[in-house]
């Protein structure tokens, strides 16, 4: 295992740092030094300082407490939306690659129809009909997410359901369920694995997007695209560390699951191990 690591240094450096997201999302109220959503007019607009690293906004709330505890929000978006995207899109993926015919022509169209939406204008469509609220928002960034994980599936089972040992599984009266979840999806786990990765930084930030519209998170509750929403009108007066908080926090959780997401597909990618 070392050795491998060694090999791949860059799943160690992704892998660090979304650990290191999580453990400050899990940790929020030991780290954070101040309630995020606490009233302190006195301390309103004060820059950073020993006090409020990241200085307070206009309700005088600690903007590194906020940002802290909007680690919570944007992470667990991130989980459940990916979660409903990876369940449905497999699912659809492995009985539309597997059964093929009228099953795969009928789920296929209907994921066509979703891709015919921009990814963001569709989630911001399904979100604003059904409501401004986070748990709205996860769903509609899990379906968003659903039609790459169904064509992604599908085209792996396309692969492998002709493959030998398959074809033995079938020939000596394996059942169709067992084939599917005990030979094939564990085959096509490894890209499932990348593009899971993937799929949680753009969950990410595609729902600080949704707060920034108003419609994810609601206030008081810390959020980071709210945040930055929220100080927007105070950039012109140079109150710059209010944005700047949430801003970094976001680019950091983005391009943490993208790096690891790449380093886990070159990894797990036989052609390119073979290439190295």
């Amino acid at each position: 295992m070392s050795w491998y690591l060694r090999r791949n240094p860059r799943i160690v450096i992704g892998g660090t740092l979304v650990a290191g997201l999580l453990l400050i999302a899990i940790f929020a109220p030991l780290i954070a030094p101040y309630d995020p959503i606490a009233v302190d007019a006195s301390q309103a607009l004060e820059p950073p300082g020993s006090l409020h690293w990241l200085g307070t906004d206009d309700l005088g709330r600690d903007v590194f407490s906020r940002v802290v505890y909007g680690s919570r929000i944007s992470l667990s978006v991130g989980v459940i939306s990916v979660s409903i995207g990876f369940i449905f899109g497999v699912s659809i993926g492995l009985l539309a690659g597997y059964l093929g015919g009228l099953v795969d022509l009928l789920a296929m169209r209907a994921i066509d129809a979703l891709l015919a939406f921009p990814a963001l204008v569709l989630a911001i469509a399904i979100t604003a009909a059904l409501g401004p609220q986070i748990q709205n928002a996860m769903i509609a960034i899990g379906v968003v997410a659903i039609p790459a994980y169904t064509r992604l599936t599908r085209g792996q089972v396309l692969s492998l359901r002709e493959r030998d040992f398959i074809l033995a599984a079938r020939m000596v009266g394996v059942p169709t369920l067992r084939i599917v979840l005990r030979h094939i999806f564990p085959n096509a786990s490894n890209a499932l694995i990348v593009q899971a990765s993937l799929a949680t930084a753009f969950a990410i930030l595609a729902e600080a997007a949704l707060s920034f519209l108003g419609l994810g998170s609601q206030p008081p509750q810390p959020s980071w695209g709210q945040d930055i929403n929220y100080s927007q009108r105070y950039l012109s007066n140079l109150k710059w560390w209010m944005s700047a908080g949430p801003g970094i926090a976001i680019f950091t959780a983005v391009f943490a699951f993208n790096f690891l997401g790449d380093a886990l597909r070159d990894a797990l990618d036989p052609r390119l191990r073979r290439a190295a």
